[in-house]
């Protein structure tokens, strides 16, 4: 028997998360979570917060959907659950343009393929019931995209990211849930990284039918809470129908501990599976948060300090490929590329949380997720210019400082 070892207790250190995700939680949700009383799972407060956070869910996601709740765990779960409905040999066309739609088309192909072509490749199945679009790195997913590949196929199922992180793009929903609607299409969407942060209604997109999220980007509440998902009837139908193998992920099981059953609000959730007091207090402060926030509003607040940190990474010499609004991914300066990984590696051993992109061609991303002020953005420009010019970038960091500080003062003056 090997001799055990006990390690001295772990103590992590602030980091300012400046990438795609997840973002620095609040103080208050934090609290939330510390300060909830050592509760059962089916304790009233515990199902009463339940049930608000599903309340509070509709207004997020801007719908009247009744299956809408939480998933534990992480956006993954949330994307697990919603594409649990596809089953073996449905056919699907799915949109690719970055790292995370790209897993998300790998777990389509998983769902979809048949025993005979798991059995052929277990680990990447080629499901030749999905079709695969790859829009290149860079580019956005148009309505023109979709339109072609649904009047080609006429599958059962259509799939794209809003917003896709992996390249910082966003991709065109509207056209897509049209395009859905055109073809019959049952539209599923990942907005892992757009609820929370853009203006918008889910049932503005009647072609959509499935949607999830995540509890670490625009919500922001601890990694390891719920990721939200909003399911129309028209999808809970097919499952009902159709059934799908999954217990823990299962869209109607699930949405049974938030009190939904048979399709209609109770007052008493029935048990499904262990939630965590700890983590309903915290995702309950978070979607206060939020909803206090206001949606429009903090749409162009994230708008704005994007706009600020773009201009001051472009006066540094860097090229910003994205258009999302809680994250730029850049080139770097010509004399510094290549040694994109190196300048990650060195910021985040110094506590300052910027990512590369996961997949070719390498580039950086920095976010500002729950970074919604003046401060906040100046400290983020300042680490990211002093960590250039440590590589030999020579960036004029006063100049760049005094032109970010110019963007705040218009924007004082124009209130």
């Amino acid at each position: 028997m090997p001799d055990m070892i006990a390690f001295p207790a772990l103590s992590i250190p602030d980091t300012l998360a400046a990438g795609p995700g997840p973002g620095n939680t609040d103080a208050r949700v934090l609290a939330a979570f510390a300060g909830a009383g050592v509760a059962d799972h089916m304790q009233a407060d515990v199902l009463r917060g339940m049930i608000e956070c599903k309340q509070m869910l509709r207004s997020l996601w801007g719908t009247r959907n009744i299956h809408t709740f939480g998933v534990g765990g992480t956006g993954f779960s949330g994307l697990d659950c919603m594409l649990s409905a596809i089953l073996p040999g449905d056919t699907v066309v799915a949109f690719t343009n970055g790292t995370f739609s790209g897993i998300d088309c790998l777990t389509i192909r998983l769902k979809a393929a048949t025993r005979e072509e798991l059995r052929a490749d277990p680990m990447n199945p080629q499901a030749a019931s999905v079709t695969i679009v790859t829009v290149p790195h860079g580019q956005s997913v148009t309505e023109e995209m979709v339109e072609k590949a649904l009047a080609a196929r006429k599958p059962k199922w259509a799939f794209m990211a809003h917003w896709e992180t992996g390249s910082g793009r966003i991709n065109d929903l509207k056209g897509f849930s049209d395009a859905c609607e055109r073809h019959g299409a049952l539209g599923l969407v990942d907005a892992v990284s757009s609820l929370g942060i853009a203006d918008f209604s889910i049932d503005d997109y009647p072609g959509v039918h499935g949607w999830a999220s995540c509890p670490q980007k625009g919500v922001l509440c601890l990694p390891l809470t719920y990721a939200p998902v909003s399911f129309t009837d028209r999808y809970i139908a097919e499952v009902r129908a159709n059934g799908c193998a999954t217990y823990v992920h299962h869209p109607v099981l699930e949405a049974r501990h938030w009190g939904v059953i048979d399709g209609k609000d109770v007052a008493q959730p029935a048990y499904h599976r262990t939630h965590s007091g700890y983590a309903i207090a915290a995702f309950h402060e978070a979607l206060r948060l939020t909803l206090d926030h206001g949606r429009a509003r903090k749409a162009r607040d994230y708008a704005f300090h994007e706009a600020a940190l773009r201009a001051a990474v472009e006066a540094m010499g860097c090229v910003v490929t994205s258009n999302m609004t809680s994250l730029v991914v850049l080139n770097l300066p010509p004399a510094l590329k290549g040694r994109e990984k190196e300048l990650v590696q060195t910021c985040r051993a110094e506590g300052f949380g910027i990512w590369p992109t996961l997949s070719e061609p390498v580039q950086v991303r920095v976010g500002i997720l729950n970074q919604l002020g003046e401060a906040r953005i100046t400290e983020i420009v300042s680490r990211f210019a002093d960590a250039l010019n440590a590589l030999g970038a020579g960036v004029n960091k006063e100049q760049v400082m005094a032109g970010l500080a110019r963007h705040y003062r218009a924007a004082l003056a124009a209130e």
